[in-house]
């Protein structure tokens, strides 16, 4: 049995259809699960309720945990670590294998330019806080010989049918709607993306590679990565629109987020696009001779789902 603990998400379900590859016993967990193959288990559980959570783990070889949690710090602060502590007792307890999908919120801005899986780990903002706690979490346990897991860290991500990526809010959600597309801190700035179909893909390649555990691997990501200004004319050339688009910083999402209130999370983390921001995901891309989809695929792909 391998189980997806936040499924139906943006990497859930595309995970469960590549976990087909290696095994037919697949349970999808959340508070409301569907079903993605026709022999997927559903279990409906709260995963902020541990018992819940060591019912679902329960039976399970491999645990998958791809929650996305509400992007608001309160949020993060109370529920990410009870949530991952509860995971964790879960896995150790039933003998399961635990991969984490995680982000970049933890690395050390000074190293935004070239994010690798060593890159040291100095969180600068509050939800790179929490993220360095999780981590943390998971890795004193598998130093200590308790726990077999593994990390598998994506940047920022986009994908077809996604709601819930700042690349397709920003540009093609507005372009949609006749807008102009919005940028945070500056449009001249490279910003790695990756496309969640590879990341699905690959956290299933990991969680069935034994000897991948125990260790961080980074998601196939393309390079060299885009500017802003690259996606934002990617995205109009194929919507058939003007490339049009407004520069948003610290200060104007500050006013934003009176009116708008997740706007006021985004604050802390303009960093990742004042600056340049590098996926480098070579080690996975060589340990299993990956090729990540291009940005050009990616966006056309985007696209096409958008208007299916």
């Amino acid at each position: 049995m391998q189980t997806i603990l936040g499924a139906g998400g943006a990497i859930g379900n595309d995970l469960a259809k590549e976990l087909k590859t290696y095994t037919s016993s697949i349970r999808l967990v959340s508070r409301n699960p569907k079903k993605v193959n026709d022999s997927d288990e559903l279990f409906s559980a709260d995963l902020t309720d541990p018992q819940q959570i060591d019912a679902a783990v329960a039976g399970s070889e491999v645990v998958y945990l791809v929650v996305g949690l509400e992007y608001n710090i309160k949020v993060w602060r109370r529920d990410w670590p009870p949530l991952m502590r509860n995971v964790v007792n879960a896995c150790k307890k039933h003998g399961a294998k635990l991969v984490f999908f995680d982000n970049i919120y933890m690395y050390d801005i000074n190293h935004i330019g070239h994010l690798a899986e060593e890159t040291p780990i100095s969180p600068p903002s509050k939800k790179g806080m929490v993220r360095a706690q999780l981590v943390n979490i998971i890795m004193d346990e598998v130093k200590a010989g308790r726990l077999t897991a593994l990390i598998a860290r994506a940047a920022d991500f986009y994908g077809p049918g996604i709601t819930t990526s700042v690349l397709q809010e920003m540009v093609l959600k507005n372009f949609k709607q006749g807008k102009k597309a919005n940028w945070f801190a500056s449009v001249d700035k490279k910003h790695s993306f990756t496309y969640t179909p590879d990341a699905a893909k690959a956290t299933a390649i990991l969680g069935n590679t034994p000897d991948a555990f125990n260790q961080v691997w980074h998601m196939p990501t393309a390079t060299p990565p885009w500017t802003g200004r690259q996606f934002i004319e990617a995205f109009a050339r194929e919507m058939g629109v003007q490339p049009r688009y407004m520069v948003v910083g610290k200060f104007m999402l500050r006013i934003l987020g009176l009116f708008i209130p997740i706007m006021k999370e985004f604050v802390e983390m303009i960093y990742q696009y004042d600056r340049d921001y590098v996926f480098d995901s070579s080690k996975f891309e060589q340990r299993f001779n990956f090729k990540p989809t291009s940005y050009e695929e990616g966006v056309k792909a985007v696209v096409a789902a958008d208007t299916e």
